[in-house]
């Protein structure tokens, strides 16, 4: 793999940025990407550093010409698609650009007049925006323990679909309507039927669920026509976030047949808003799901070297919910659910090689989600679906409340962290949104 373990992931890096420094989900082994508002000015891209956003338009008017270079894809774009665009070279240069610059108090640029006031925004003060511009989505299936809870559902022979482990399984999701972190979504209404006797009618969904997954922003696309070998598609995945797909169970079940769903699905998606290199997620790579003697081995495109001995990514994630009475109680968020992407059956670059195998081109910004990420035990599922078995044992609250589904008010919260022993833990920031009263 031609990213690697360097300098930056050093565990003992401190930043003169003080609030970096033992940071829950920015320190400076981090170094995430995203597109902010200032109080003053318009929107520009920075990197989130503890508590602070660095100002990339701002660091490229004090920096010398060389570091210009590095920076000027940057400094004056109102989304990072042309940055993502360039690849990972692009992303290695500026990775150890900042680095460098982050922990070096005794920095030239530092020493200008005003320069830290100038160059730090406080995160609390600025409007995060969504990073990219999204031309396509394209959603998963590869939390294997959501498929097979919907296969069982489907009272599915065996507990799965048959060609689950032969082809990452995925439908092409509504780029329009994905949103960024802090949103309010209107619950949405569409055809359902009450009971399976019943004729359809229209109205607000009475299903509404969040999904956990795992986003991967693409990088540099491919041409139309031309596949991406597994082995070389992290060369083409530019980043990570945390993506919550909301699904309407009632509209779902009733439209699902025989194509899959539409409006149960595409009235809302939230993602984190910064954006994760794969650079930073070096250290927290590891090997892919081993296949047992059951299951049929890979056809030749899926099946690489390299994604076999590093494909994963290893990201503790967490949801947690907060009801309006539980917030105007000032009660802390409940949390539902404690998973991992160690979960997921297929790794990214399987999914964009299969994505790609029939000559479909990415582009660059073009969103992926991984699917539900579901575990096994108690309290590891991705979804409402299987936390409360479609509402049969709802799940209790503070506050003498209980929900099967989301209710208007409730805030949603999604968290991923990434540790290993050794290294400085990073984290996805939030990535939430709140059910519209």
């Amino acid at each position: 793999m031609v990213n690697s373990i360097d300098s930056t992931h050093d565990m003992g890096l401190e930043s003169w940025v003080t609030s970096a420094n033992g940071h829950p989900d920015f320190p400076v082994q981090n170094l995430p990407l995203g597109i902010f508002m200032p109080r003053r000015g318009p929107a520009r891209a920075g990197v989130a550093i503890g508590d602070k956003i660095l100002d990339l338009r701002v660091l490229y008017e004090m920096a010398s010409p060389d570091a210009r270079t590095i920076l000027a894809p940057l400094a004056y774009a109102e989304n990072l698609n042309g940055f993502l665009a360039l690849g990972a070279a692009a992303r290695r240069g500026l990775r150890q650009f900042l680095s460098a610059f982050l922990t070096d108090s005794t920095s030239r640029i530092l020493r200008q007049k005003g320069a830290t006031s100038l160059l730090l925004h406080e995160s609390s003060e600025c409007t995060l925006q969504l990073p990219v511009r999204v031309g396509n989505y394209t959603d998963f299936f590869a939390g294997v323990h959501h498929a097979a809870y919907a296969a069982r559902r489907h009272q599915i022979p065996g507990d799965m679909f048959p060609n689950y482990a032969h082809l990452p399984i995925a439908y092409h999701g509504r780029a329009s309507s994905v949103r960024v972190s802090g949103i309010e979504i209107l619950r949405p209404a569409g055809q359902l039927r009450l009971k399976d006797d019943a004729a359809p009618i229209v109205a607000p969904s009475r299903k509404l669920d969040f999904e956990l997954e795992l986003g991967i922003w693409i990088g540099s696309g491919n041409a139309l026509g031309t596949p991406i070998p597994v082995d070389n598609a992290h060369e083409h995945i530019g980043g990570y976030c945390l993506l919550n797909d909301l699904s309407a169970r009632d509209i779902q079940a009733w439209e699902s047949q025989p194509l899959g769903p539409f409006l149960a699905k595409n009235f809302g998606s939230v993602v984190s808003p910064w954006i994760i290199t794969p650079e930073a997620l070096m250290p927290f790579r590891t090997n892919r799901r081993a296949r047992t003697s059951c299951e049929p081995p890979l056809l030749h495109y899926l099946d690489g070297r390299e994604d076999a001995e590093s494909g994963a990514i290893s990201v503790d994630l967490e949801v947690s919910i907060t009801s309006r009475r539980m917030r105007d109680a000032r009660l802390s968020p409940r949390r539902v659910s404690a998973t991992s992407t160690r979960e997921l059956y297929w790794t990214a670059a399987q999914m964009v090689s299969h994505h790609t195998m029939g000559g479909c081109n990415l582009l660059p910004g073009d969103l992926i989600g991984t699917g539900t990420i579901s575990g096994t035990e108690p309290g590891s599922a991705g979804s409402l679906l299987e936390l409360t078995d479609d509402g049969k044992t709802p799940l209790s609250f503070s506050a003498n409340e209980t929900r099967s589904y989301l209710e208007d008010g409730d805030e949603i919260l999604f968290h991923g962290k990434c540790n290993r022993s050794g290294f400085a833990s990073i984290g996805f920031g939030v990535c939430k949104f709140i059910v519209a009263m």
